[in-house]
């Protein structure tokens, strides 16, 4: 009898399949590392593959046509990038970065709609999945139109911390500028502000939290929303 790979315990969604149901995925995954900045999928491209994290984080933005982008959703370790291609061949209408180094469990989307054909159970995946990023969306616009500069970076810096099990980030002003749709400028102050206050220090490109107790007191309500989210989808 073929042995079944063990499940990848550190992306959620796939260490809460039932063996049976893994057991249809495992002969098609592959585990990579993706690189930070490398880009998954510009809008308008097929969705070739589906991918599962197992750390780090992969940012959705929103591009304008004058080229300008936006962060609408990140993916971590809780969830999955691109599983509508399992119901259906799907082009993608975000851009998918990878917002530092991570690892994957990878499928192909021809691949991945053979095997949900057969399951109703990783159907319902793709379907609730999607209803999570949508949902992630809509907190991520209300955040950007009504709350500071200030209090959306402390939510960002905190979601990053949490998804790299680390203090300690690799990223620029100018990533963290683009990702929240705000001048260089604006970060830079906010990142001084911050600075002073010992709540974090920045240097060569790497962001150290010192004082994640204040980081959150200075972060807006959608860092909690978005957690409640996600452990409600855990609980479900």
């Amino acid at each position: 009898m073929r042995s079944i790979p063990a499940r990848p315990l550190d992306n959620k969604l796939l260490s809460a399949l039932p063996r049976a149901q893994y057991s249809l995925l495992a002969p098609h995954l592959a585990t990579v590392s993706l690189a930070s900045g490398a880009v998954l999928f510009e809008p308008g491209d097929e969705v070739d593959h589906v991918y599962f994290p197992h750390s780090g984080m992969l940012s959705l933005l929103a591009v304008m046509r004058d080229g300008k982008a936006v962060e609408t959703a990140t993916v971590g370790r809780e969830g999955v990038v691109g599983a509508m291609a399992g119901l259906r061949p799907h082009k993608s209408f975000v851009r998918v970065v990878v917002q530092m180094p991570t690892r994957v469990s990878k499928i192909a989307s021809h691949s991945f709609r053979t095997v949900v054909a057969t399951s109703e159970q990783l159907r319902n995946l793709c379907i609730e999945y999607n209803e999570v990023l949508l949902s992630q969306a809509r907190v991520i616009a209300a955040c950007n139109a009504l709350h500071s500069v200030e209090a959306r970076l402390c939510r960002w810096l905190l979601e990053s911390a949490d998804r790299a099990n680390s203090d300690r980030l690799a990223l620029t002003q100018e990533f963290l500028a683009e990702m929240l749709g705000v001048r260089r400028t604006s970060v830079t102050a906010v990142a001084k502000t911050l600075h002073n206050q010992g709540v974090l220090d920045y240097s060569h490109g790497v962001i150290h939290i010192l004082d994640r107790h204040k980081l959150e007191q200075t972060s807006c309500e959608c860092y909690q929303t978005l957690l409640d989210q996600s452990a409600k989808l855990q609980s479900t």
